[in-house]
């Protein structure tokens, strides 16, 4: 016989797994009536985790925690923003953000931090995180949970979380759109479309604009699957070496991708006229060979982190309500060929 889940106490009592966890964990939010029908329930039941927490102290005075969970710690300005922000309008509530690391890939045997089970936090912030084993991992807390972005192979209903998005099909359509029609027809794309959702949809957007015009985009001329973690240039600079001849232009998934073909191009003495076409996303201003010269897309990372900051307070102060997806919008940044004619 399988040893009952805080999922199945939940659904005994017609009540959420955040707040089976609560009560079992002595954690604040729950009443002193259900919290005794849900301890009475997991009795009855025979619920007995290994290495169960013992009751948490009563709560410190100084605030609540809810952790930041990201992978490599060396993250861009991009990834940094976000988290100040978080950090900034968190403390405003008096709420502490909790740094917690995972690595970028899972290896076999390894165990999410403590922090994260123990009932140090009660919520988590999913930043960064682009690996199905540890996202599965993280989706099994019976904690309030917001994700900034996920991978497709994962669906929506399994995160058991919110998921807030960087709207990016439209952008890349519209910039796609007009490469095609000022008469850049051989295009390419370029980054993992299967490395996050937000990649997804931005390939489909590149897509959407040929398909609006009754094209189709040549494959040979896009590099779509997989990159290694530190050899993205040595990959991008084979596929291009490999073309038999350069296309009218790229787009590419982000500007990091846009500044390793630039890289390229210059370290080969390609295209120095800057007649073929290359956009980005992000509107990242590290990458100096290609920052505030190529066609991109905002982001708006401060208002990335206070929308994550705003969703993950109003699920610790309302557990158990149904998952929403949210999307936060983009702007086009015309330069260089895509600039407006004047």
């Amino acid at each position: 016989m399988c040893k009952p889940t805080m999922q199945d106490i939940a659904d005994a009592l017609s009540t959420s797994r955040v707040t089976v966890w609560k009560a079992l964990n002595n954690r604040p939010g729950v009443s002193d009536t259900l919290r005794r029908q849900i301890q009475e329930k997991a009795r009855e039941m025979g619920y007995a985790p290994a290495g169960a927490a013992a009751p948490a102290a009563p709560e410190a005075p100084h605030g609540r925690n809810v952790a930041v969970v990201v992978c490599r710690p060396e993250s861009s300005l991009f990834w940094m923003q976000i988290i100040h922000q978080i950090a900034k309008d968190l403390s405003s509530q008096n709420v502490n953000l909790m740094y917690t690391y995972l690595p970028t890939y899972y290896k076999e045997g390894y165990t999410l931090p403590a922090s994260l089970t123990d009932g140090s936090v009660e919520g988590i912030i999913v930043l960064n995180v682009y690996s199905e084993q540890l996202l599965e991992m993280l989706t099994e807390l019976p904690l309030p949970k917001v994700y900034l972005d996920t991978i497709p192979s994962l669906s929506f209903e399994e995160l058991h979380g919110d998921l807030l998005l960087i709207e990016g099909r439209t952008p890349i359509r519209q910039i796609t759109g007009r490469l095609l029609d000022r008469g850049y027809t051989r295009l390419g794309f370029l980054g993992d479309v299967n490395y996050a959702q937000t990649n997804t949809d931005r390939y489909q957007g590149f897509l959407d604009a040929f398909a609006d015009r009754g094209l189709t985009p040549d494959p040979a001329l896009s590099m779509t699957g997989a990159l290694g973690l530190r050899t993205h240039y040595e990959e991008i600079s084979s596929f291009l070496a490999s073309l038999p001849a350069q296309p009218d232009g790229f787009v590419c998934v982000s500007d990091y991708i846009a500044h390793f073909i630039q890289r390229y191009y210059e370290e080969n003495n390609i295209d120095p006229e800057g007649r073929i076409a290359l956009t980005g996303f992000d509107n990242n201003a590290e990458y100096l060979n290609v920052a505030e010269r190529i066609t991109t897309v905002e982001t708006r990372p401060k208002t990335l982190g206070a929308r994550l900051a705003s969703k993950i307070l109003f699920l610790l102060e309302h557990p158990g309500l149904a998952q929403e997806v949210g999307y936060v919008s983009s702007e086009v940044i015309y330069r260089g060929l895509l600039a407006d004619k004047t």
